[in-house]
């Protein structure tokens, strides 16, 4: 009998359905990223090793939303940058004005190119038992509730909550 093949990473379609969703819908996709030394952003913008990008079509050049990366151009404070990021790196994507999203585990060093649901026991991101809303929840806290028009990536920044009827998020670590 002849072994099943190994399969593909969802991660990269799942990412795609997403955009193309908010994309469909008028919202803003957003990813947010762990940043290392394989992720290609301006440094300046990343706290606590993760970085909130704005993937939608208005605030990108060139968008690549590839089975390995996500490349694009965009500005930061009015200054063109190419921006590379393997796909393993994402943690979420989620649109701005509501939330909705996907969150991913975030992946182990030695699992790159791998399926990130193969994880070493070791290397179990804490957030398992975690529902997807409550991380993706997670990583909206971190989008102020306006971004700037000119800047398709933001500085990570819990958002002050809101007096009225509509709830906040708290990013939980």
């Amino acid at each position: 009998m002849k072994p099943a093949p190994e399969l593909t990473s969802s991660q990269p379609y799942l990412i795609r359905a997403w955009h193309e969703w908010c994309t469909d819908n008028g919202l803003t996709p957003y990813v947010t990223v762990w940043v290392d030394g394989s992720v290609q952003v301006p440094r300046e913008y990343v706290k606590d090793d993760e970085i909130v990008l704005n993937i939608s079509y208005d605030s990108t050049t060139s968008l690549q939303l590839g089975n390995d990366y996500l490349a694009f151009k965009a500005r930061f404070a009015g200054v063109a940058r190419d921006v590379m990021v393997p796909v393993d790196r994402v943690l979420a994507i989620f649109a701005r004005e509501n939330g909705q999203g996907m969150a991913f585990p975030k992946a182990s060093p030695h699992a790159q190119g791998a399926d990130q649901s193969a994880l070493a026991e070791d290397d179990e991101p804490q957030d398992q038992d975690r529902s997807s809303a409550e991380l993706v929840s997670s990583h909206l806290a971190s989008v102020p509730a306006t971004a700037p028009e000119s800047v398709s990536a933001t500085k990570s920044a819990v958002s002050k909550p809101k007096t009225g009827g509509r709830p906040t998020l708290t990013r939980i670590k």
